[in-house]
């Protein structure tokens, strides 16, 4: 048996590589590299495995087509170098894919995109169903218009005030709105160490540590020392990840065959264990946050729900209560009051109220425009017997 069998059973994956393994020394793209790991996500793909892929290198990669071979020390030349690079790395991610048959989408973000909570939904149901569709996405925070992620970690502050913290937040924040199973943060070190490897080389490498663990105190004192973006921005996004129940892999993303190893559990870098296996989301919606409202659905939609997993159309809402907002939690119930289930409204409690008992085709008609084509979408769902 394998030393990690969750990860050799993990359905979706958050992939993030750092500016070193997509770049030889930050500024030469490691192509060889990276079509590795671009064969790897299509090895999962085709194994049945969803996989999202958070990708630095944007500035990097500008800094080459403007002809630079330093990093700049100006704001808006580094946000500048970001707007040039983006475009190179998804083309050449959209390159690689293709030859294997695989379509891309590229999602640039910012704090506030999480931060807000319709947004928030949006952003979710984009990313379900681009994976559902068989597309990779391709994620990295929108440097040209975000300034904390490339703003210097030692005048930015911690990683909640400098944003997403050289995508490793961003990577751990996005690995909890789609509620994936692992979370693998692929760069230059092999995984957390007991020392500062560069104090001390001989520094054992940490296979394993839980969400509880004082990360820090772990990898000792040097590990807030590696810099922007570095083993200090990881710890953080790691426990950001296993706190929400996500697990998070540490691991060397130079070495050829690191993400398939990962993958199908094998004992390479180091794994966050999550406090818990049960999706935080799926605990929020299920528990922790107050229902504002309810649905009350007919016998078609109870059946398609609880046997079909499916979707609750507005066709198959007979009455709402309540006065909630789009992206509150509501009650399933039936014609007689029993509460089934528990989930995010796609519409406020007035539009539902219009749009009830009709079809998608009528959304735009009975509301001026035409948004979602259901009132509660199956993964923002939580039936009584999950």
């Amino acid at each position: 048996m394998r030393p990690r069998p969750h990860l050799e059973q993990a359905r979706r994956l958050v992939v993030k590589l750092g500016t070193h393994v997509v770049t030889h020394d930050g500024v030469r793209l490691a192509l060889g590299r990276l079509h590795g790991i671009v064969e790897a996500i299509a090895a999962l793909r085709e194994a049945g495995r969803q996989v999202l892929l958070v990708s630095s290198g944007s500035i990097a990669l500008g800094m080459r087509v403007l002809g630079r071979d330093q990093r700049p020390d100006a704001l808006g030349l580094r946000q500048a170098c970001a707007a040039v690079g983006q475009g190179k790395l998804m083309e050449i991610y959209t390159r690689a894919f293709e030859q294997l048959g695989l379509a891309v989408a590229q999602v640039l973000l910012t704090q506030e995109d999480l931060a807000d909570r319709d947004r928030a939904l949006c952003l979710r149901t984009t990313l379900l169903r681009l994976l559902d569709l068989g597309v990779v996405p391709i994620l990295n925070e929108n440097d040209s218009v975000s300034v904390r992620e490339i703003m210097d970690a030692r005048t930015a502050g911690d990683l909640e005030a400098r944003g997403f913290g050289d995508n490793d937040g961003l990577s751990a924040r996005v690995a909890v709105a789609v509620d994936a199973d692992a979370l693998v943060l692929l760069s230059d070190v092999d995984g957390l160490r007991a020392a500062d490897p560069r104090v001390d080389p001989d520094a054992v490498r940490i296979p394993t540590l839980d969400a509880e663990t004082d990360l820090a105190a772990a990898v000792g004192s040097g590990a807030s020392t590696y810099g922007r973006g570095g083993m200090a921005s990881k710890i953080e996004a790691a426990r950001l990840a296993a706190r929400a129940g996500v697990c998070a892999v540490i691991a060397d993303g130079r070495i050829p065959g690191v993400l398939a190893a990962v993958a199908a559990g094998e004992d390479v870098g180091t794994v966050v264990e999550p406090r818990q296996r049960r999706s935080a989301r799926r605990r929020y919606i299920a528990v922790e946050a107050p229902a504002r409202g309810a649905l009350i659905v007919n016998e078609g939609a109870l059946r398609a729900l609880a046997e079909r997993k499916a979707s609750l159309l507005a066709v198959g809402v007979v009455a709402v209560e309540g006065a909630f907002g789009r992206g509150d939690v509501v009650e399933i119930r039936d014609e007689h009051g029993r509460v089934h289930g528990r989930g995010l409204a796609n519409y406020p409690a007035a539009e539902c109220r219009r749009i009830a008992g009709h079809n998608s085709a009528d959304f735009e008609r009975l509301l001026g425009y035409r948004g979602y084509d259901t009132v509660v979408g199956r993964d923002n769902l939580v039936w009584e017997d999950l």
